[in-house]
């Protein structure tokens, strides 16, 4: 396995890769690699010729500074859970590297960027398609994979993706989940003992909530969720969502959509620790 940190040594052997006729995948990661992150890396592995990952921490999509810092970082770590998962290339950039000059560039399609992660993350998806435009642009992959916890922002990228006339073909992968239901994510690594105790809650109500939809509404779901979570203590609810799963956009009725998903995000402990994670309901 070979690792770059500069865009022409990375382009340079991509460019010797392409001349033989192999195809590339991607697999854009902030590091703080798990087995969520090793799933997708294997499957990239299966389906290309060369496994490129990404393992760089973008500070244009963080609005918080704090949260930018208490990020969780181990490039050292990560290098072997991705050697062991069969990858070549790891390309981990300076933030001088991938940004020389400030990105202006401006993207914005709503209504799928301004509601959920949109709405009370303003500028977030402005900069996840600032890094991942500029990740496909330096290594021109064939398919590009992605994790569904964070369902919108696939979405996203692929409305960046045809705006922009890319050629990649986006893979979607399913959620890693501990054995608790918990959602496989780097953000886990920052919950003490008490806090990762508690916040199996989450996957265990959205799961309940299921059955529950079958004889209730959309609203009343969406409480039964709530209040489950919220009278959990150490757990509480930024928002939950209950949207067509192709727009995005809120449902009142299960009818309204022929794929239906629940997007929620809740701080978890005194810190507190942000998790997502969805439900499909139809």
């Amino acid at each position: 396995m070979k690792i770059f940190h500069k865009n022409v040594d990375l382009q340079n052997e991509l460019f010797a890769v392409r001349k033989l006729g192999k195809t590339v995948g991607l697999v854009p990661t902030m590091g703080a690699l798990h087995e969520g992150h090793a799933s997708l890396v294997r499957r990239c592995v299966s389906e290309n010729d060369v496994t490129v990952v990404s393992v760089f921490v973008n500070p244009t999509q963080f609005n918080d500074k704090n949260d930018l810092q208490s990020y969780p970082r181990d490039l050292d770590a990560d290098c072997k859970l991705l050697e062991s998962c069969g990858a070549d290339i790891v390309f981990a950039p300076s933030v001088e590297e991938m940004y020389p000059q400030p990105d202006t560039r401006h993207f914005e399609f709503p209504p799928i960027t301004t509601v959920m992660e949109g709405a009370h993350r303003p500028g977030h998806f402005n900069g996840v398609c600032q890094v991942v435009s500029r990740l496909f642009y330096i290594v021109r992959p064939q398919r590009a994979y992605f994790g569904e916890k964070d369902w919108q922002q696939i979405a996203v990228v692929k409305a960046m993706v045809k705006s922009l006339g890319l050629d990649v073909a986006i893979v979607e992968c399913p959620i890693v989940r501990d054995a608790d239901g918990l959602a496989r994510s780097s953000r886990n690594s920052l919950l003490s003992a008490d806090e990762r105790s508690i916040a199996p809650e989450i996957f265990k109500q959205l799961k309940q909530s299921i059955e529950y939809s079958k004889g209730h509404t959309v609203d009343e779901t969406h409480k039964y969720v709530v209040d489950g979570i919220n009278s959990v203590d150490g757990l509480d609810v930024e928002y939950f969502s209950i949207v067509n799963g192709d727009t995005l956009q809120d449902v009142s009725s299960w009818d309204d959509a022929p794929h239906v998903v629940g997007c929620i995000t809740v701080y978890c402990g005194k810190r507190p620790v942000r998790l997502i994670d969805h439900i499909k309901y139809k």
